[in-house]
């Protein structure tokens, strides 16, 4: 748990999330520690492949620790996947080149999910937690570092289609077919979801990101059902046992449920997808918490001058909105970050030009 005498409890990063003031906006970039560093290639390619690369503590701490020295970010990221809960349920997880993430045992009926072992499984994902004891040992004591999991629904997609997919159609088929055995599958996600993000802090990490990458699929009549009230029950558990530690919510392409995300999970931040107007979303919330987004990650692919466009451009809106809140006597937190996560073919300059114009723009000074 965080406190007075951690040397992170001042970063820009913290305080953002606390909606207090900074002189700089703070940033870091979702996947940050990837494919599109060839240092981090560099280790992979002895490392026997991606999910070996997760499960060994030492080189998951090296990859992490990796864009922390290429650039001034303000938060590590630890580096894991999603789907290690469902991999140590015993669903058969590969990461085939080409074709992403594939279980060999998907979820099909309903027994399967009653023998589904999700109390226990922590002993399973200890790799997980070591890595985050060594990179919290061996990063930079200012910077704090950021544990995660997907949320109940999207991990349930990937246990019932049986590998990753635009639509989920046979996992939305389940749900509406099945709807009960569906909330069995998230009943069991969430107690194992809790359990695993309670253990990250415990091990050391100063702030959780929920990845509900795939709750804006949902209809606006089951979203809240099946994705929201899953992921407000896991953060009510972790604010009664850790309540200084921010949460961060990501919702794709969930611009419609911003507001009712705020409200019922209340947490301190909200990350918006590339699709979302960050200057309308900060008045779709009414500043009840930090916004972290949103460049276009593709945008990383363009000529400098773009990148720095866009960038701008986010920024000022940004500011306009900062300018707004002060005027009502609101609090507000922004967090530079991407839409999605950061693609493979992101040249490292742009991303060093990136970090750098977003630490030097000039933040609306008159709250300071």
């Amino acid at each position: 748990m965080l406190d007075q005498e951690n040397p992170r409890i001042n970063s820009h990063f913290l305080k953002s999330l606390r909606q207090e003031n900074t002189s700089y906006t703070p940033i870091w970039l979702m996947r940050q520690a990837g494919r599109y560093l060839p240092e981090y290639h560099s280790v992979r390619k002895n490392s026997g492949g991606f999910l070996a690369l997760c499960k060994t503590p030492e080189l998951a701490c090296e990859v992490t620790i990796q864009p922390l020295r290429r650039f001034q970010l303000d938060a590590g990221i630890i580096f894991s996947d999603i789907l290690t809960i469902p991999d140590a349920m015993g669903l058969g997880l590969e990461f085939i080149e080409g074709k992403g993430p594939i279980f060999q045992n998907p979820i099909r009926h309903a027994n399967e999910i009653n023998n589904l072992n999700y109390l226990e499984l922590n002993h399973k994902l200890d790799y997980v937690f070591s890595a985050i004891s060594l990179t919290r040992n061996e990063m930079p004591s200012d910077i704090p570092l950021i544990g995660f999991s997907g949320s109940p629904f999207t991990i349930a997609c990937y246990m019932i289609e049986g590998k990753s997919s635009k639509e989920f159609l046979t996992a939305k088929k389940f749900l509406s077919t099945n709807s009960n055995i569906f909330t069995n599958l998230l009943e069991k996600l969430t107690v194992a979801i809790t359990n695993y993000l309670l253990e990250q802090i415990n091990r050391g990490v100063d702030v959780i990101q929920i990845f509900d990458t795939w709750g804006g699929i949902l209809p606006e009549t089951k979203f809240v059902k099946f994705s929201l009230e899953p992921i407000t029950k896991i953060t009510k558990s972790i604010k009664k046992k850790y309540p200084d530690i921010p949460i961060i919510i990501f919702t794709k392409t969930g611009d419609r449920w911003l507001e009712k995300i705020t409200i019922d999970a209340k947490v301190e931040a909200i990350s918006i997808d590339s699709t979302v107007d960050i200057g309308k979303a900060f008045t779709q919330i009414n500043n009840r918490a930090a916004i972290q987004g949103n460049l276009d990650p593709n945008v990383l692919l363009a000529n400098r001058k773009i990148l720095l466009a866009e960038t701008k451009n986010i920024l000022q809106k940004v500011d306009r909105a900062r300018s707004q809140a002060f005027e009502q006597n609101q609090r507000f937190g922004h967090i530079f970050n991407l839409g999605h996560g950061i693609l493979p073919q992101a040249p490292p300059d742009n991303v060093k030009a990136l970090v750098d114009y977003v630490h030097n723009f000039k933040i609306n000074q008159n709250h300071i």
